[in-house]
């Protein structure tokens, strides 16, 4: 395993994203919903570097696949959703822009529940991978296209926990 992002990297990293989403909604009241589950650690720190008027939300959208390799269809539930979206301008919030199908999906829904505005923050964009046409509106950090673990991010439930982004060599994602 090798180290990507380190914690002091992260900070710094988080903090201009913020920057940008603040510049961005100018003091507006902005709904944030993180996709769960390795959204977690960059929405707790993200909210804390906002100083609008924010509501928070989750929504869980996961891949159904056996292989780690290989993406599935696309799982989602906004039924943890407790705030409502409608005429609000909503962030969506997701660890990791990688074929940006996640987002890709997600985003409709969000159209369709009657936000005002919706837009995109990731933690990591993965140059080379996208296979959709869009990008994320904000992203705090651009990376090669390596498999990343922790701040969030795991393999096979491995690994959320470290305090900075690692890439496992590919004799680390063998089979256990």
């Amino acid at each position: 395993m090798k180290t990507l992002l380190t914690e002091e990297q992260l900070r710094q990293g988080i903090e201009r994203m913020a920057e940008d989403i603040r510049k961005h909604y100018d003091g507006r009241p902005l709904t944030i919903v993180g996709v769960l589950t390795g959204s977690v650690v960059l929405l707790a720190d993200l909210i804390r570097r906002l100083d609008m008027p924010l509501r928070v939300g989750l929504i869980q959208a996961q891949s159904c696949s056996v292989d780690p390799n290989r993406p599935g269809p696309l799982a989602l539930d906004v039924g943890l959703l407790a705030c409502d979206v409608q005429g609000r301008h909503v962030l969506l919030v997701d660890d990791i822009f990688d074929t940006g199908r996640t987002l890709w999906e997600v985003v409709p829904e969000f159209d369709n529940l009657g936000a005002k505005s919706v837009h995109t923050a990731v933690l990591l964009k993965k140059q080379g991978r996208a296979e959709v046409s869009m990008q994320p509106d904000f992203a705090a950090f651009e990376i090669p296209n390596e498999f990343v673990v922790g701040y969030g991010m795991d393999y096979r439930d491995r690994y959320r926990n470290l305090p900075y982004v690692a890439a496992l060599e590919p004799n680390e994602r063998a089979e256990e």
